[in-house]
């Protein structure tokens, strides 16, 4: 592939994440939403030691798997229902606007991927600002990857998961994980384009020749959602 399809396509990655999270739901306050889900199971002082620390430290196995799926299945019914009924024309990658389709799907991607990876108790994706910066859009590149089974992005993790220490974030060289980053974004940006579509791919919405409809939807998304819990499942044994 040529220098300049390799930019092209690292491109069309950045423009879809930088469209997918203007969505208001797309952003996840970790201490938020933490503390609405884990006052179905802890006593208000749970609440705070897993804020302070990790979920895992006052959680079940049994209820972070009960918790993270409800959250798949809520965004499943959502993606699914806000899908478009109607295709859209090939070619919609060399466009300024990403698709509303498109928007929406990664849109929900994304806000799962942050509510799964707090309930495993990785520190939030925001910096003090509460503003996602480019660290975050690094890491938030590398799990997509991972949801569409890209085996380079789950390497990349299991390397980041195990830099992740208490009240110290994430710590990783951020050269490290600029190479992966890229090397990722490139691969899913590929994948988004009808040649990738034409080779069978078949890891993100297929959008290129077919309609769109909920059951394209949840036969896409829900197989990137399941990939996603059972990663950090594996993480999870990891380190317990």
């Amino acid at each position: 592939m040529s220098e300049e399809n390799k930019e092209k396509s690292i491109s069309l990655w950045n423009r879809v994440l930088e469209t997918s999270l203007r969505l208001p739901f797309v952003k996840v306050d970790r201490d938020e939403f933490l503390t609405k889900e884990l006052t179905k199971f802890c006593t208000p002082m749970e609440v705070m030691t897993a804020l302070d620390d990790s979920p895992v430290k006052v959680l079940s196995k049994k209820e972070i798997d009960k918790l993270a799926n409800q959250c798949i299945n809520y965004h499943l019914t959502m993606v699914c229902g806000t899908s478009a009924l109607m295709g859209l024309p090939g070619g919609w990658w060399m466009a300024g606007a990403i698709p509303a389709d498109i928007t929406q799907f990664y849109g929900h991607i994304l806000a799962l991927m942050q509510k799964l990876i707090y309930l495993y108790g990785w520190p939030a994706l925001t910096n003090v600002n509460k503003q996602l910066d480019d660290e975050s859009l690094n890491i938030m590149t590398l799990f997509v990857g991972a949801m569409m089974g890209n085996k380079l992005a789950v390497e990349a993790l299991t390397k980041v998961v195990g830099q992740i220490s208490k009240n110290a974030g994430i710590k990783i060289s951020e050269g490290v994980m600029a190479h992966y980053a890229i090397k990722i974004a490139q691969w899913i940006g590929i994948n988004m384009t009808k040649e990738g579509f034409a080779k069978g791919v078949g890891k993100v919405l297929p959008l290129v020749g077919a309609p769109i409809s909920a059951t394209i939807t949840y036969y896409t998304f829900r197989p990137m959602a399941r990939r996603l819990k059972k990663h950090l499942d594996e993480l999870y044994d990891m380190r317990h």
